[in-house]
């Protein structure tokens, strides 16, 4: 069996990687890991061409094949994974990752996959779906799902932990309620934070309160809140100058050093606004940072006063 699994989501892909194994009762002695910008395409056919030494069947899994994408391979390469896709080897289970959100269904070698394997997309599009498969065997309302995305974010091995702690928390009742999320889901600043800031810049001063109100109860420190103000600012400007050079949310979080879900929001949030305004709150920011740090004005009143301000 030959399985072509793409997506971004590099917990989905485990994931998927962990249900085949079990699925193929595959033991981990006969797991072969293979990397295509590293290893030769020519001896990860070889091993799938010979015979497991230990068990009936093997598996082997070849990490970062971008042979199913519209960019420049080795014909050859290419050629040599076509050839063996036409004449597997049964007692061998391929496993072939792209990491890309897409594949060139058109290509020959695409086509093939498709007509004798199994294709796979992991990305986080219908993120409602994948959390209800989270809480699988327990009762959950649309509506809750929906709050524990946002209090917790759209990052899947997060939302994975909370998941699992929740349900260990409801394990004899089975059923998730809204209570639950709020008393037992761990709220996730980066969630709120632009809306924190749509907040502030549009002056929906109750509405930026409120969530300012809701961080002091999750005991961050004020200065700790300008520090991730100023650093969500500097990322939606800086999010708006990458992508005009046409850069993805993934190439522009691998350049930042951040996830691509709050790049994706920091581009949302900068699209309602000018960059000279992005820059005009930065130096609010750093002017009160400055005010608070010699004294000037105190933490929690000096945000206050600046939500309520500007």
């Amino acid at each position: 069996m030959i399985y072509l699994l793409y997506g971004e989501e590099q917990f989905l892909i485990d994931k998927e990687i962990e249900k085949i194994e079990k699925k193929e009762k595959i033991d981990s002695i006969s797991i072969s890991h293979y990397d295509l910008e590293i290893d030769n395409i020519k001896d990860i056919i070889d091993d799938c061409s010979t015979i497991s030494l230990f068990e009936e069947k093997k598996l082997v899994i070849i990490n970062n094949c971008t042979y199913f994408n519209r960019v420049k391979n080795s014909e050859e390469d290419v050629n040599l994974l076509f050839e063996y896709i036409s004449n597997p080897n049964p007692s061998t289970i391929l496993i072939i990752i792209n990491h890309n959100s897409s594949i060139d269904n058109t290509k020959k070698i695409s086509k093939k996959l498709k007509e004798i394997g199994t294709i796979i997309e992991l990305n986080s599009s219908n993120i409602n779906s994948i959390v209800k498969n989270m809480f699988e065997g327990y009762k959950i309302k649309e509506e809750t799902i929906n709050l524990f995305i946002k209090r917790v974010g759209e990052d899947i091995s997060i939302l994975s932990m909370e998941a699992d702690k929740l349900k260990t928390y409801k394990i004899d009742e089975k059923e998730i309620t809204n209570e639950d999320i709020m008393k037992c889901a761990t709220f996730n600043i980066d969630t709120d934070i632009f809306k924190f800031i749509d907040n502030i810049i549009s002056k929906k001063k109750e509405d930026a309160l409120i969530t300012y109100h809701e961080l002091l109860r999750n005991n961050e420190e004020p200065l700790k809140i300008i520090v991730l103000l100023a650093s969500k600012f500097r990322l939606m400007y800086q999010a708006s100058i990458m992508s005009q050079n046409r850069m993805s949310d993934k190439d522009i979080g691998a350049y930042l050093g951040v996830h691509p879900y709050p790049v994706k929001l920091a581009k949302e949030a900068c699209n309602k606004y000018s960059k000279k305004t992005v820059l005009r709150f930065l130096e609010l920011l750093a002017d009160l940072d400055k005010d608070i740090k010699t004294g000037k004005v105190n933490p929690e009143l000096g945000l206050e006063l600046f939500i309520l301000k500007v």
